[in-house]
């Protein structure tokens, strides 16, 4: 299988798919899919426009719209996560995963999907350490500090990932994983980027969150954006164990390295994007823990842990048992047990299939022959392929809930789960990032 690999993109989808055609053409090949590791500006309108974090001088509408309005159709599939710029009212409404235009699906904040028998697993946003372990609290409207944070990864979608144990083959991040330039020509990228060189030699460039998932998951191939270069670098995880070949790629810019092909093993095609077992497992079983306030959000599983080691020496009631293992507690890995939802998932998906739900639009496009000055102040919308997802999964929609009522989480569920009970903490507001990555 071909997969094309594209850095940043910035909304320059129709620059990005002819020098795919050219490529083509030079090469004699053919591309099966594109993968886009953030920045991807998927901007329907004027209002969505507003919603990205950047200043006005650089809001350009680009050309993502002429695929959402169906002017143009993506001629490679595109399988693209979140940076931080980002439409992120639209991406929201698209939390799970979907189709942000025909053929080109946004992974989620976090996702595994299938693309044929390659599994693809990522994360949206950017690494930021006084947010990590906040709720998703940001709605459109967004405040400029929420137009910030919104897009920062959280504790919450990296512990759903790192419950995924059957291997992936490809992994995306926006922001590198912490450390990564130890395991490549790191003297040739400060030469390039001098700014970059405290950050490389205190270990400070990049995600710990990444790191993280990198550790754990160790997948064949890791794809990166984010700072604007190429660079590749192979990570050998343990004496003996496996490796990933990490490469980071810069944005769509002329006589810029923003664009590589690869040759990824695989089954004969042809190739569609499907739903991923047991992701949709996890999703379900963490849905009652979403967290949606700025309340700080910590899974409790060693706790509990150490409370099912104190009842199974004690003569508690069993009660206390019977809860804990209701939530699919392990007491001996300390992870949740899923095989449940597993089950419950796979005769799900072999009744209806695997194929995502079609793409429907939830805005106007923008219309070029009459341009909107003052655009409507974007709120949320409730997308009709979450809502088709979320029925699917049994699950409540939660994507709209506020600190103003109340919300039975399990509504929709027939299996039971037990909610953190963490209580709606006010911090202050958000401090604005002092990079600027335009």
């Amino acid at each position: 299988m071909k997969i094309a690999v594209e850095g940043c993109m910035h909304g320059e989808l129709d620059k990005v798919y002819d020098m795919m055609r050219r490529l083509e053409e030079a090469e004699g090949i053919k591309i099966d899919l594109l993968i886009c590791c953030g920045d991807f500006q998927a901007v329907r309108n004027e209002s969505d426009l507003h919603c990205v974090n950047v200043k006005p001088k650089y809001r350009t509408m680009n050309s993502f719209w002429k695929y959402y309005s169906g002017q143009a159709v993506a001629p490679y599939p595109t399988i693209f996560i979140g940076g931080n710029h980002e439409a992120s009212n639209y991406l929201w409404e698209l939390y799970y995963g979907g189709w942000a235009a025909p053929n080109i699906y946004f992974l989620g904040f976090a996702g595994v999907v299938k693309f044929g028998n390659i599994r693809i697993g990522g994360i949206s946003g950017i690494h930021k350490q006084n947010n990590y372990y906040s709720g998703h609290h940001e709605r459109p409207p967004y405040s400029e500090g929420n137009k910030i944070s919104v897009y920062h990864v959280r504790h919450y979608d990296v512990l759903k990932l790192m419950h995924v144990k059957e291997p992936l083959d490809i992994f995306i991040s926006h922001d590198w994983p912490v450390g990564i330039t130890e395991y490549g020509n790191w003297q040739k990228l400060i030469q390039e980027k001098r700014h970059f060189e405290e950050e490389v030699r205190t270990r400070t460039l990049g995600s710990q969150s990444a790191a993280k998932l990198l550790s754990k998951l160790k997948p064949p191939y890791w794809f990166s954006a984010h700072l604007h270069c190429k660079f590749p670098a192979i990570i050998q995880h343990g004496e003996d164990g496996p490796t990933t070949k990490f490469l980071a790629l810069d944005k769509c810019l002329p006589r810029r390295n923003f664009l590589q092909v690869l040759d990824i093993p695989s089954n004969p095609g042809p190739y569609e994007i499907q739903y991923d077992e047991e992701w949709l497992a996890i999703t379900r079983r963490f849905h009652s823990v979403f967290p949606l306030t700025r309340a700080p959000f910590r899974m409790l599983v060693h706790t509990m842990s150490l409370l099912l080691c104190v009842i199974n020496n004690s003569k508690i009631d069993n009660k206390w048992q019977i809860w804990i293992n209701s939530i699919g507690l392990s007491y001996r890995n300390e992870e949740l047990d899923i095989q449940d939802d597993r089950q419950w998932v796979r005769s799900k998906l072999n009744a209806r299939g695997a194929k995502p739900f079609d793409f429907v639009q939830t805005a106007p496009p923008f219309n070029p022959s009459m341009p909107v000055d003052n655009p409507p102040i974007a709120v949320h919308c409730r997308n009709p392929q979450t809502e088709s997802f979320l029925q699917f999964l049994e699950l409540p929609y939660l994507l709209d809930w506020s600190n103003s009522g109340g919300v039975n989480r399990n509504a929709s569920s027939s299996q039971p789960a037990h909610p953190l009970d963490n209580d709606d903490v006010e911090l202050p507001d958000e401090i604005e990032d002092d990079e600027d990555d335009e």
